[in-house]
C-alpha cells in the first residue's frame, strides 16, 4: 500500500484534497470515479521522516485508539446503508467519508479497496485484526453467507453498545477507590518526605530514646530524601508491574491470577458476574447469527478475558464433539453460578439456546448495575479508612516520642 495525494472536484463543484492509502494510482482512480469525484490530480506521497507532508498530527491521529464505541457506531450505519439497498462499497466509501476515528477510517478504506478488488468483506475484515476480532468477523461472515448481513450488524451494534456499557459500569466501581488510593499514597508520602524531617530536629533537642515506630518512619523518610531512595522505590513498582506481566502471559500463571481474582472479597462477585454476562450476550449473539457452535465456542474463550472460564469453554467444546452438553460440563467447573448454567440447559433442551443466553445476560448485566452501586457505597467508608490511616500513620510517628517525654517526665 502506498499514499498517495489526490485533488478532486465533487458533485457540488467543490474541490477536495486528501491523502489516502491505496495499491496505485489507477485503483484509487477508479474508486474516486465510482465514488462520484471528478479528478483533478493524484501524485504520489514519497516517504521519510524528511518528507514535506510529514507532521505531528498524522501520528498522533495513527495512534489514536479504536474505541469499541467507534465499532458500535460503525456497525450501526452501516446496518442501515446495507438495509435502505445501498451496495458494500458505496457504503464503505460514506462511513470512511463521516468516521470521525482518523485510524478507523484507514482501516475502512483498505477494506473498500479489497472489496472492489472482489474479496468479501469478512476476508477483508480479517486482515484488521486492531479494529475488527474474531467475533466481529465470524458474524460478518455468517451474515454473508446467510444473506442477512444487515440484521447481523445491528446485532453487533447491540452487542458493543451492551459490552461498552459493562465496562463503563465496572470502571466507575473502581474509579473512586483508584483515585483515593492514589490520593493517600500521595499524601503519605509527601509528609514523609517534607514534614517529618522537620520533628527531626525537634526529636533531639527533646532527647531521650524514640519509639520504634518513629524510627521506621524516620527510616522511609531517609530513604525518601535521597535520588537512590526515589529509584530503589521506582525500580520496585516497575518490577513488581513486570513481574505481574510476565507471569501472566504465562498459561498457567494466568489460570491461578484469574482464579484469585474470581475470589477477592467485594470485587470476585462482581468480576464473575461481568464475565457471565459477557459470555452468555457474546454466545448468544454468535449462535444466533448462525456461527456453528463449535465455531462460536473458540472466539468465546478467545474472547472472555479470564482464563479459567476460558479452561471450562475448551472442556465443553470437548464435550460437544463427543455429544455431551455444554450446560452440563461448565456446571462441573463451578465457573458460574447455578442459575446461569440451569438456564444453559434449559436452553438446549428446548432449542432455544440463544433465546436463553440473552436471558441470562440480561440478567447478569442488571445484577453487575447494582452490584456497582452496592460497591461504591462500601467502598466509601473503607477508602476513607485507608486515606485516614497512611495520613494517621504519619501523624502518629511524630507525636509517639512526646508522649514517651512526658512519661519519663512523671
Amino acid at each position: 500500500m502506498a499514499q498517495f495525494k489526490y485533488k478532486v472536484r465533487n458533485v457540488q463543484g467543490v474541490a477536495v484534497e486528501k491523502t489516502v492509502e491505496a495499491r496505485d494510482a489507477t485503483v484509487l482512480r477508479s474508486s474516486l470515479r465510482e465514488q462520484g469525484y471528478y479528478v483533478l490530480q493524484i501524485q504520489e506521497v514519497k516517504g521519510g521522516l524528511l518528507s514535506r507532508d510529514f507532521d505531528l498530527t498524522s501520528i498522533n491521529n495513527a495512534l489514536t485508539p479504536i474505541k469499541i464505541r467507534d465499532k458500535s457506531i460503525f456497525s450501526r450505519q452501516f446496518s442501515a446503508l446495507i438495509n435502505a439497498g445501498v451496495n458494500l462499497v458505496r457504503a464503505l466509501s460514506v462511513l470512511q467519508e463521516q468516521t470521525k476515528n482518523v485510524q478507523m477510517a484507514k482501516f475502512i478504506e483498505r477494506i473498500r479497496l479489497d472489496v472492489e478488488q472482489g474479496s468479501s468483506l469478512a476476508d477483508a475484515m480479517r486482515k484488521h485484526p486492531k479494529a475488527f476480532d474474531n467475533l466481529y468477523v465470524a458474524m460478518v461472515q455468517a451474515g454473508e453467507v446467510g444473506g442477512c448481513l444487515d440484521e447481523v450488524l445491528e446485532r453487533l451494534s447491540k452487542l458493543l453498545e451492551d459490552q461498552d456499557r459493562l465496562n463503563r459500569q465496572i470502571k466507575a466501581a473502581l474509579s473512586y477507590p483508584t483515585t483515593v488510593l492514589f490520593l493517600a499514597v500521595g499524601l503519605f508520602l509527601a509528609m514523609v518526605t517534607f514534614i517529618l524531617p522537620v520533628f527531626r530536629g525537634i526529636f533531639k533537642q527533646l532527647g531521650g530514646e524514640l519509639p520504634a515506630f518513629t524510627l521506621f518512619m524516620l527510616g522511609i523518610s531517609d530513604a525518601l530524601q535521597s535520588v537512590v531512595g526515589w529509584i530503589l522505590l521506582f525500580v520496585i513498582g516497575g518490577g513488581t508491574i513486570f513481574g505481574y506481566r510476565y507471569i501472566y502471559k504465562t498459561r498457567a500463571g494466568r489460570e491461578v491470577i484469574d482464579r484469585i481474582k474470581l475470589k477477592i472479597p467485594l470485587f470476585g462477585d462482581l468480576i464473575q458476574k461481568s464475565s457471565v454476562a459477557r459470555f452468555c450476550r457474546t454466545f448468544g449473539a454468535l449462535t444466533r447469527s448462525g456461527v456453528p457452535i463449535l465455531t462460536s465456542l473458540e472466539i468465546v474463550r478467545d474472547t472472555s478475558g479470564n482464563q479459567v472460564i476460558a479452561n471450562a469453554v475448551d472442556k465443553a467444546r470437548a464435550a460437544i464433539r463427543e455429544g455431551g452438553q455444554i450446560a452440563v460440563t461448565i456446571q462441573k467447573e463451578q465457573v458460574f453460578p447455578p442459575m446461569a448454567t440451569q438456564m444453559m440447559s434449559v436452553g438446549e433442551e428446548t432449542g432455544e439456546l440463544d433465546t436463553m443466553l440473552f436471558k441470562v445476560a440480561e440478567y447478569y448485566e442488571m445484577e453487575v448495575e447494582l452490584s456497582v452501586k452496592a460497591l461504591t457505597s462500601l467502598l466509601e467508608p473503607i477508602m476513607i479508612v485507608v486515606l485516614g490511616g497512611m495520613v494517621g500513620s504519619v501523624i502518629l510517628s511524630m507525636y509517639l516520642p512526646m508522649f514517651t517525654i512526658f512519661d519519663q517526665v512523671r
